[in-house]
């Protein structure tokens, strides 16, 4: 399986975080692949006859946009596989579609529906087109197009409390972010679901259940206690229990996942 990762052009980093590929040219039997809670929307386009996603129970619209994961997914598939991707900032389903991102919590819809007859024309050139790159600039395009054309601003006050919330990897009291930003509990919370759709909190335990990750696939620990700490966790319990709410599996059984696939 060959995986890439593509910078976004200046103009979009405050809204793309990376473009990816992923690919197979070769026939696999059957075969999964696990996508967990990472705090961002994204775009997935994939190509293959047998390719199947947990949550619809059948094949992925043509470009299918989704909002907020929280929970893990999977996408089974045999044979040959290939699929291009976005992994978008938290905010830019509302800063780049003017979607109120709760509408797509842990769903997802085929970006054809956005609208009518030019990105239909948009999506078959995009099927028509064979290169990787050449793909990205066309959803680059597509992208910059819709943004321009968006009469929603970019919540600021949401982005710096992202911003915060990532900086401290997800241990950011909220006390303290009310503080800074002036605004009330609620307030905050009902901007952040219209913004990014799921809430401060929520945002926070997933950035710290990705630190965690991160650490598990890197084994840049001793024991397991030693992540749950760093992490600010209550205890090596309290941490197996969300490590399994994110990704069905406890930190051990996913160390022996990776180990048995070649990771």
């Amino acid at each position: 399986m060959n995986f890439q990762t593509f910078a976004p052009p200046e103009n979009l980093t405050p809204f793309i975080k990376s473009f990816w590929a992923l690919s197979s040219g070769i026939d696999t039997p059957v075969m999964t692949l696990r996508a967990f809670p990472d705090g961002c929307p994204g775009v997935i386009m994939v190509e293959s006859e047998s390719a199947v996603c947990d949550i619809h129970k059948k094949k992925l619209p043509g470009i299918y946009l989704h909002g907020q994961s929280i929970k893990a997914s999977e996408l089974t598939y045999s044979g040959k596989f290939s699929a291009i991707g976005i992994n978008f900032q938290p905010h830019a389903l509302r800063s780049v579609f003017g979607i109120n991102a709760n509408e797509l919590t842990n769903t997802g819809i085929d970006i054809t529906s956005l609208q009518t007859k030019k990105t239909v024309s948009f999506s078959e050139q995009f099927i028509n087109e064979e290169t990787i790159e050449g793909r990205i600039k066309m959803l680059a395009d597509f992208l910059l197009l819709q943004q321009q054309n968006n009469t929603r601003q970019t919540d600021e006050a949401v982005r710096y409390a992202i911003g915060l919330i990532v900086q401290s990897k997800g241990n950011l009291l909220l006390k303290e972010l009310h503080k800074k930003l002036q605004l009330s509990e609620r307030t905050l919370e009902r901007r952040f679901n219209q913004a990014i759709g799921i809430s401060p909190k929520l945002f926070s335990r997933i950035c710290r259940f990705q630190e965690t990750l991160h650490q598990l696939r890197s084994s840049s620990y001793d024991k397991l206690s030693d992540i749950a700490y760093e992490n600010e966790y209550f205890d090596q319990s309290y941490f197996i229990r969300v490590f399994k709410e994110f990704t069905g599996f406890s930190p051990l059984e996913f160390k022996k996942t990776m180990q048995s696939q070649g990771y």
